[in-house]
């Protein structure tokens, strides 16, 4: 039998499994003038980040992107966008527009932080009234964009959790599901194996370019090794003395068999219908999440060893674990205890079952236990200075 969920489908097609009206500010000036909208309004969400100031080129394109993207992931219902003067503000309102969705902007210029507070507010409290009228209806699984994460990794997320995560990709991805991994910096030493699950040899070299850039800048930037950056203190602590042990157990999460059909650039949004595609992203969980999200993909899957408690304002980050001690001492940030496991009282395919119920019932409308929690990091990445 084929799996369903329940999700709001939205005017352009897409699948979503949260309803958020959201105050997205263009710029680090408009951050309050947007937490204040959100705090007059009750049922939107704003997401105040530092930049947006005298950024240039490329680092100016992945701005747009990723503020573009963000407010265009399904999971967003309606969006109101704030910035301090128009032009870019009407730039990023177009990009969100596209999807169909409602979407206004206002800029502070000639107008100042409380006229744009009371404008923004009544057009916000418009959009929750819309968006609350929404109704879930059910939806195949091949409507669903999943994306992949670990963090605060230790030896039992190589062993366990992570193969959780792979078991689940075998089997959603025959499934047409949409699928996402990325972490460059984490696959150190385990490059030439990532290369070889590129469906193509295109993709594959295009992983590897992706790479080597990664490892120039490294080169470029180091003052010493990178001891306690990466592999993290917490890795350390965790067990793993090498980057390479990492970057196998890293690998774990795509599985035995799905190929990853294309590389995607920072929150660049998948073009090659479903399958199952690697990102450029930072291994910094709030960072890779914003990017991923960025991308489309309407809910996460987080491994996670020693418990990093990473969430997300925009998509659901469903944590699951393989040490037990975590499960224990940590237990409200955890959503699947694995580690069954490593004691033998689970099976990988039960584990893999399991985290597949999770899911889903996370997009039926349950809370994670980042959402409980109130984490809703938010992270823009940067390329290089500003001007």
């Amino acid at each position: 039998m084929s799996r369903t969920f329940f999700g709001y489908r939205r005017e352009n097609g897409r699948v979503a499994v949260r309803n958020h009206v959201l105050i997205l500010p263009l710029d680090d000036i408009s951050n309050a003038c947007a937490e204040a909208i959100a705090n007059n309004i009750k049922g939107t969400l704003a997401v105040p980040h530092p930049y947006g100031r005298l950024q240039f080129g490329a680092d100016l394109e992945l701005l747009f992107r990723t503020l573009i993207g963000t407010g265009s992931n399904p999971n967003v219902a309606a969006c109101v966008v704030i910035g301090i003067e128009p032009g870019w503000t009407k730039r990023v309102v177009d990009g969100i527009a596209a999807t169909g969705k409602p979407v206004s902007g206002f800029a502070i210029e000639r107008h100042g932080d409380l006229n744009t507070i009371m404008r923004a507010s009544r057009k916000a409290k418009k959009f929750v009234h819309f968006a609350t009228e929404l109704q879930r209806e059910e939806c195949p699984i091949s409507d669903l964009w999943i994306a992949v994460k670990c963090g605060e990794s230790d030896t039992t997320s190589g062993l366990a959790s992570n193969p959780a995560v792979g078991n689940l990709m075998d089997k959603l991805e025959p499934e047409g599901v949409t699928l996402c991994f990325g972490e460059t910096s984490e696959l150190t030493g385990a490059e030439e194996a990532c290369a070889a699950r590129a469906a193509t040899p295109e993709a594959a070299a295009r992983f590897m370019a992706v790479f080597e850039r990664y490892q120039a800048m490294i080169e470029e930037h180091k003052t010493d090794d990178l001891s306690e950056s990466q592999p993290t203190k917490g890795n350390i602590e965790g067990g793993l003395t090498t980057i390479e042990e990492k970057a196998f157990g890293n690998l774990e999460k795509i599985g035995r068999n799905p190929r990853y059909i294309d590389v995607l650039e920072h929150a660049e949004a998948p073009s090659k219908g479903p399958g199952l595609y690697f990102m450029d992203t930072s291994s910094a969980a709030a960072e890779c999440v914003t990017l991923q999200a960025a991308a489309g993909f309407v809910v996460h899957l987080f491994p996670t060893g020693q418990c990093n408690v990473i969430g997300n304002p925009i998509i659901p980050v469903l944590k699951l674990t393989a040490n037990p001690r975590t499960a224990r001492e940590m237990s409200e940030h955890i959503d699947l205890d694995v580690s069954g496991l490593l004691q033998r009282k689970m099976t990988l395919d039960q584990a893999g079952d399991a985290l597949i119920e999770a899911t889903l019932r996370t997009c039926n409308g349950r809370h994670t236990a980042a959402e409980v929690l109130g984490h809703r990091e938010f992270v823009l990445t940067k390329l290089y200075p500003s001007a």
